[in-house]
């Protein structure tokens, strides 16, 4: 079994959509720890339901970005985990977590990259009249959003509407997910 370690900013749909699939045995996996940057996250209450256990660290109770990711690499080393997941992690990776664990960080963004990259991904594609937008699973690199593509799959735009084209890709960002992380872990 591979150990993961999730990191979350918001809700957690992604988090509770994995949490889920390890529980259920679609992913061979456990999911160690949840990491979360703002205590108002309902991540956490999800992590809850599924006795996860999570911490919450405030990038802004530490001196640098350096001394954030040193703090989060204390939590990692007691676990050993096989791969870090971004749901909804609304923090660039820096270079301490990135030369700690090379090709071993994933994340997932609501478009087909390269097009749409950083926040509002989906408001981007509906703004610019695309038909077609979607989903990415992507190694994260020292970029936004700029890593290697795992996997893609396509969404197509809802008449111009931002919740509805945003409620279709998160159905397709909790199965696609699932997919790449089984794919990697193999």
């Amino acid at each position: 079994m591979k150990k993961l370690v999730v990191f979350a900013s918001g809700s957690g749909s992604n988090f509770e959509a994995l949490a889920e699939a390890c529980q259920k045995g679609e992913l061979e996996a456990t999911i160690e720890l949840l990491i979360v940057d703002k205590e108002e996250a309902y991540a956490i209450e999800r992590a809850k339901k599924y006795g996860i256990r999570s911490i919450v660290l405030l990038p802004k109770t530490f001196e640098s970005k350096e001394a954030y990711e040193q703090a989060i690499l204390a939590e990692l080393e007691m676990i050993e985990p096989n791969f870090l997941i971004l749901a909804g992690y609304m923090r660039l990776i820096g270079d301490t977590l990135l030369s700690a664990y090379p090709n071993q960080i994933v994340n997932i963004h609501p478009s087909l990259l390269p097009s749409f990259p950083g926040k509002d991904a989906i408001g981007q594609a509906v703004a610019h009249g695309v038909k077609v937008t979607g989903v990415t699973v992507h190694y994260v690199d020292a970029g936004m959003d700029t890593g290697p593509i795992i996997m893609q799959r396509a969404v197509n735009v809802v008449d111009g509407d931002v919740e509805a084209t945003a409620t279709a890709i998160h159905q397709v960002e909790h199965e696609l997910y699932k997919e790449a992380i089984q794919q990697i872990m193999k």
